[in-house]
């Protein structure tokens, strides 16, 4: 496993799972999604105090390659590295398989700022990429 700057340890849930018994591709995204979220949080960011200040974050782009399917109960551990490219912010995650460290799905995440329903240049990245030196 390389290096990354966050990692969320989670567990596959029953309900998760589609008919062939494995990890439906959707969840996939939400795994993804909760680090990202998990991540911020770290950072003292929070969404709905983001949005209370007029600023939200979108996903301009999601690209996801599958390499093995998890199964319920499977513990896996969520990891990203992140940086900026132009106006974006973008998260490359990665999700592998807790017992073997198998990797079970490589993304790479874009998002973009809107300030006051416009599109920023991508400034509260800047702050938040800061502070994430600073830890």
């Amino acid at each position: 496993m390389k290096e990354y700057i966050f990692k969320l340890t989670d567990k596959v849930r029953d309900y998760e799972c589609d008919l062939q018994g494995v990890v439906n591709n959707s969840n996939y995204q939400h795994y993804m999604e909760h680090t990202r979220h998990e991540f911020l949080e770290s950072l003292g960011e929070n969404f709905g105090v983001m949005h209370d200040k007029g600023i939200d974050g979108f996903v301009s782009r999601v690209e996801i390659q599958y390499k093995i399917s998890l199964k319920s109960g499977d513990s896996y551990i969520s990891c990203l590295n992140v940086y900026k490219k132009g106006v974006k912010l973008v998260f490359e995650q990665d999700i592998y398989r807790e017992s073997d460290g198998a990797l079970a799905t490589k993304g790479i995440v874009e998002s973009v700022i809107v300030q006051d329903g416009k599109l920023t240049r991508g400034e509260y990245f800047d702050d938040m990429l800061k502070r994430l030196n600073k830890k």
